[in-house]
């Protein structure tokens, strides 16, 4: 494969790569993995995952709380998350959203983050990156009614979400992200879905260090892992790897403006 990926989703700041990291990002590189977006999930974890790009020309990040952590930022306001994205490393808000298979946080504070973060991707122009898990009415909800107040740049992280809530999305212009589920045996819905996305509104990602594609499952993922993503995307769509690249790549391009 000779075009150059992106991986959109990387959580390097993860324990899971605290020994490792500049190995890992070598063999990703080895393969053709281009840039990386590192997530921040809290804004108390903000400064390492800035560190991480600071420290390499072709990493990115993002500044946000997921959803998982709504409860232990009770009182973000946008200010927080707007001061932190001037800086030209800082290419998305997030991961926010909604998820209720742990019910970690309550559903009423995973809301009020989520607007919060809305509102601060309204004012930066930045793309925010929705996590949605059991929640797609609600998810559907929340977008419609914020979109009617302001435009803003929508992706849909890792979708694993049903037809309905795609569609809806897809209305607003949203982007999805594909991940190494697509390549699970169990995941027949994820790929009948993804299937009808429309492939300029697509990209991939690994979630590294989770969500390991086949033929990795039960080991730590890694951006190297991209490759595989690709390929599963590429076997879904009927286009060679390349092309699949070539596309995804493209699309993530056009939609995270900071990256060069």
């Amino acid at each position: 494969m000779n075009a150059p990926l992106i991986d959109s989703h990387v959580n390097l700041h993860s324990d899971a790569f605290s020994q490792d990291l500049d190995a890992v990002l070598e063999r990703a590189r080895a393969v053709g993995v281009s840039r990386f977006i590192s997530i921040c999930d809290r804004l108390d974890r903000f400064p390492a995952v800035h560190a991480i790009a600071q420290a390499n020309d072709d990493i990115w990040c993002s500044v946000g709380v997921h959803p998982h952590h709504a409860k232990d930022f009770p009182g973000l306001q946008p200010e927080s998350l707007v001061d932190a994205a001037r800086d030209p490393l800082v290419c998305a808000i997030g991961e926010t959203g909604l998820d209720q298979h742990y019910g970690y946080s309550d559903i009423a504070l995973q809301e009020r983050s989520l607007r919060v973060h809305i509102e601060a991707a309204r004012e930066t122009g930045l793309p925010i990156v929705i996590h949605t898990r059991e929640a797609d009415d609600l998810t559907g909800d929340v977008l419609e009614d914020e979109h009617r107040k302001g435009a803003f740049s929508i992706l849909m992280h890792c979708y694993t979400g049903g037809e309905r809530l795609a569609a809806r999305a897809l209305d607003l212009g949203a982007v999805f992200s594909v991940s190494g589920i697509l390549s699970f045996k169990s995941a027949a819905e994820v790929r009948t879905v993804m299937a009808r996305i429309p492939m300029d509104r697509v990209i991939l990602e690994t979630d590294c260090p989770y969500l390991a594609p086949t033929p990795h499952r039960g080991r730590r993922n890694e951006p190297a892992f991209l490759k595989d993503v690709c390929a599963a995307y590429a076997a879904l769509r009927g286009v060679t790897q390349d092309e699949a690249a070539s596309a995804t790549t493209a699309v993530c391009l056009r939609t995270f403006g900071r990256l060069s």
